[in-house]
């Protein structure tokens, strides 16, 4: 019988919850790697019991474990990331020139059919690849090298490659998101890279209309019609109906239009789930109420989902990656938070439970359905 395998990156260490697929009992593993900063957990869709995890520390630095059963074991794999040629500079928050440093990884994103081949987005913003299941890394310095990137300013959470999103049908195709200068989009494997924030508008820039240096904060699509793409940015919730080469507004009417992550349904490209939060200086749910929102127009018209989700005195955040959604029918939605609280919808968003109250502040969440 198949079960969920969710997967949690949180700052004091990483965790396993399991169920069946009815979803309604869950055992949470221990703490893996407990007191370090994992900041992504994420599977392969080709092998369902590889594992990798982005592990770090102020003291001893970045590590990328794996493992091959499933989350029982891990083994830590190449560490060595080092940006291809000379470093190079890129802007500061107050304009100065700024080197640019390798701090830690955000985001694996493990190939749709190949187990050993992986995406890592760091920070300072670059992507990287391995091939050989996470023991070798190499830069993609087509990124890096864009000629807009000298002029690429940290977000508050630093200068990161927070969203590498693959297209399910072409493998040379790839969107990267970067905090803060935008999206830019590969159609030949990341040698070359291009711009992709047309329509993006930033109110807080001295340029609103800038063609670089918009904080998106993430993006996601279903792989059945991937030329729509949906995008929480620092203010505004986006769409693209051309695979990103342009953006329109679809906030509609959402209490507010400030967010970290987005997820779509896993049947239906026209389901899309976001969490608003106040402000970018209040980072927490309007009035004090945790509602995730649910389009079924492929935004504009949202509806609030609360049930089983605290309606007063909450003032939780929930992060960029820690939203993720099963393939099961009904589809399951699951999100973590800055207090610790796992919470599951088996059904679509209507109804919510938590399924762990007490970890340490969550930092991404990701699901597997396995067979």
């Amino acid at each position: 019988m198949g079960g969920i395998r969710v997967l949690v990156g949180t700052a004091k260490g990483g965790f396993v919850l399991s169920s069946d697929h009815d979803r309604t009992s869950w055992e949470v593993s221990e703490p893996l790697f407990g007191g370090w900063e994992v900041y992504h957990v994420n599977g392969s869709a080709a092998d369902p019991d590889r594992l990798y995890a982005s592990q770090s520390n102020g003291w001893f630095g970045q590590v990328i474990q794996r493992s091959d059963d499933g989350g029982a074991n891990w083994e830590p794999v190449g560490n060595e990331f080092s940006y291809d040629g000379e470093p190079g500079t890129h802007l500061f928050y107050d304009g100065s020139s700024m080197p640019w440093r390798f701090t830690r990884v955000w985001n694996l994103t493990p190939s749709a059919d190949d187990p050993d081949t992986v995406y890592a987005g760091v920070e300072d913003a670059a992507l990287f690849r391995t091939t050989d299941g996470g023991r070798s890394w190499s830069e993609l310095p087509g990124l890096r090298g864009h000629e807009t990137a000298s002029s690429w300013a940290p977000g508050a959470g630093g200068l990161c490659l927070h969203t590498v999103l693959p297209h399910p049908d072409d493998p040379s195709q790839l969107l990267a998101a970067i905090s803060a200068a935008g999206v830019l989009a590969t159609d030949d494997g990341g040698a070359t890279w291009q711009l992709a924030n047309q329509g993006l508008r930033s109110e807080f820039l001295p340029e609103p209309d800038v063609e670089v240096g918009h904080c998106v904060h993430k993006l996601a699509r279903h792989p059945a019609r991937p030329d729509v793409v949906y995008m929480q940015k620092h203010w505004d919730v986006m769409r693209s109906d051309d695979g990103g080469r342009s953006w329109h507004e679809i906030s509609g009417n959402l209490p507010s239009d400030f967010g970290f992550t987005i997820d779509v349904h896993a049947h239906d490209p026209d389901t899309v789930y976001v969490v608003p939060i106040t402000s970018d200086e209040k980072h927490f749910p309007p009035d004090g109420r945790l509602r995730v929102f649910r389009s079924r127009t492929g935004g504009d018209q949202w509806e609030p989902l609360t049930d089983g989700l605290p309606q007063s005195n909450c003032y939780v955040n929930v992060l960029r990656d820690a939203m993720a959604v099963d393939s099961l029918d009904p589809c399951g939605i699951y999100f973590g938070t800055t207090g610790g609280q796992v919470y599951v919808s088996s059904d679509e968003g209507d109804h919510w439970r938590p399924i762990v109250h007490d970890l340490p502040r969550v930092l991404s969440v990701e699901v597997q359905t396995l067979p």
